[in-house]
């Protein structure tokens, strides 16, 4: 079993049979596959769609870690397919939701909240969802990229979740995501997957969070978790202070690499939470997250300057 909150094995039960513990996956996915812009396909072909992909997801095991029931991590995958660019292939978009409980609350935290607009798959009903860490399955890209992309994202999801419980605990999936980018299908239609396409694709987001320059994110992933959000339950200043010390790490790397993809990931899932956080804090600490946050976050800066 991994190093988590004790309090899971009582959400779980004292007497959880250690069979359903051993069985249980790492994370217990939602999924949603809609395709109301679609026109002249079985509408029973997306119904099994989403079928499959949430059986591959919660029935494969991601770690060697066993998990209990009440361990596995919330996620929700929406496949929104917005166009067909060929027989049985489609262009997507695909939004990522993960999220973690705080200590003795019935809060949870958001830890991943993004949007992929680069997903091109093929996929004919009943089609096996196939997937190898190590390599492209079969002779086909576009049939297999749709599972190396929910791949990565869970092993990103599995990373930020381990970070938030362990210094560094999230290297290794963060190491297996990478792996998926170096080996990730390739066509003239595929994209999302290297360098040269944008700044802010998959490629981005793993190189941020494997890259030295970016040390200080995973001290704050725990930081921000263990000494801050799980601890306001029995002392608010103090989890408040070390969410406060993140912010100041945030800002070191803000200033040394502006508006990186890894930062406005983090802010995606956190904006919210942090506003809440710092409105209730005294004013000096509140203007100064308030300054730190709107110069870091700046499509979220209206929000904090009203927390002021």
């Amino acid at each position: 079993m991994r190093n988590r909150f004790p309090f899971t094995l009582l959400l779980a039960g004292v007497f959880v049979f250690m069979a359903d513990c051993l069985q249980a996956q790492e994370i217990r996915a939602n999924v949603t596959v809609v395709a109301n812009q679609i026109q002249g396909v079985d509408r029973k072909v997306f119904t099994t769609l989403q079928t499959a992909l949430k059986e591959f997801l919660n029935n494969r095991h991601w770690t060697d870690d066993a998990f209990t029931p009440a361990e596995r991590i919330e996620c929700n995958f929406l496949l929104n397919v917005t166009g067909v660019t060929g027989e049985n292939s489609y262009k997507a978009s695909l939004t990522i939701q993960a999220t973690r409980p705080v200590y003795n609350s019935s809060y949870v935290t958001s830890l991943l909240n993004t949007q992929d607009n680069n997903v091109v798959f093929r996929y004919a009903e009943f089609q096996p969802l196939e997937f190898s860490d190590t390599r492209v399955v079969g002779n086909d890209p576009m049939a297999s990229n749709l599972t190396a992309i929910m791949a990565y994202y869970v092993n990103i999801i599995l990373g930020l979740d381990y970070d938030s419980f362990s210094p560094r605990g999230g290297d290794a999936y963060f190491k297996k995501a990478l792996n998926i980018v170096n080996n990730a299908p390739d066509g003239k239609d595929i994209s999302g997957w290297k360098a040269f396409e944008g700044n802010r694709n998959r490629y981005w987001l793993e190189d941020n969070l494997l890259n030295a320059k970016f040390l200080n994110f995973h001290d704050v992933m725990y930081q921000y978790h263990r000494n801050g959000l799980d601890v306001m339950y029995e002392d608010v200043n103090r989890g408040r202070a070390a969410i406060m010390n993140c912010l100041n790490l945030l800002y070191a790397i803000h200033q040394d690499i502006p508006n990186s993809m890894l930062l406005q990931t983090f802010y995606a899932a956190k904006a919210d939470e942090l506003q809440k956080i710092f409105s209730k804090a005294m004013p000096q600490e509140k203007s100064r997250a308030a300054e730190l946050l709107a110069q870091m976050d700046v499509p979220n800066a209206q929000k904090y300057q009203q927390m002021k």
